[in-house]
């Protein structure tokens, strides 16, 4: 049966922004599904005080935080496309990873409290550190644009601290949006996840695609063998659950 999938891009970066539909190119490559960014939201943290609810001057209501906010752009989006999928994907930087459970449980209540059943259509996704990283993954694409001489990493690219100040060490005039487009058109991201042991974040982001999709695409992105982020890593069979008691239903 002939499936096709949308998924709505909500990011924090102004590179995602920008290109990140190409980053994930391999998946669209079949012609089953499309990722279209739907809006930038500002980036949310872990609260530090429950006091976050302000009120609408000379009235009783409430304004909005950013939590309620990104749940109702992403229950607008599925209101609209009642099969689509929602993806958020946020920079997981140095300092924010010890308090990664707690980000993601804040997105993940922000969505699941908007969209209610419909919450296992909303994933929360990390890069890490930040979508800069898995380009020294693939040095071939960044040499050929920046005209660098590196080679792939010999760890894992989740593990580089400050990925996007060392590409502008080596090439001093790296632009995130312009040269980081042009990066990712090259970027090969069953190389990137070609090594098992590493990209544990980025790979549980492409199974979760995958599931939506229903797609066996485990050889490209070592799935089975793979190490995978256990922050995010549940979504992946949340979803597969529930698409299963619908039995695999079309989407669109």
């Amino acid at each position: 049966m002939w499936k096709f999938v949308r998924f709505g891009l909500f990011v924090t970066g102004k590179g995602e922004r920008t290109f990140f539909p190409a980053f994930l190119r391999s998946l669209t490559e079949s012609g089953h599904c499309t990722f279209d960014v739907v809006r930038q939201v500002p980036q949310l943290s872990p609260r530090t005080s429950g006091k976050h609810e302000l009120k609408i001057v000379g009235t009783s209501r409430h304004l909005p935080t950013r939590d309620e906010e990104l749940g109702l752009f992403a229950r607008g989006y599925l209101d609209r496309y009642p099969d689509a999928f929602v993806l958020l994907v946020d920079d997981l930087e140095h300092d924010r990873r010890s308090v990664r459970v707690d980000v993601f449980a804040r997105y993940r209540n922000a969505l699941d409290g908007m969209l209610g059943e419909r919450g296992w259509r909303a994933g929360v996704h990390f890069l890490v550190n930040m979508l800069e990283a898995y380009y020294f993954a693939d040095a071939a694409a960044v040499n050929a644009v920046l005209g660098t001489k590196l080679v792939d990493h010999t760890g894992d690219v989740e593990e580089i601290r400050h990925p996007k100040n060392d590409l502008k060490a080596l090439s001093p005039g790296f632009d995130e949006v312009r040269h980081g487009a042009e990066i990712v058109r090259r970027l090969d991201v069953p190389h990137v996840l070609s090594r098992p042991e590493t990209c544990g974040s980025l790979r549980a982001m492409f199974a979760w695609c995958s599931a939506a999709l229903a797609e066996d695409a485990g050889a490209r992105f070592r799935f089975a063998d793979g190490t995978y982020d256990e922050v995010t890593r549940p979504q992946v069979r949340r979803l597969a659950e529930n698409l299963a008691r619908r039995g695999g239903e079309p989407t669109g």
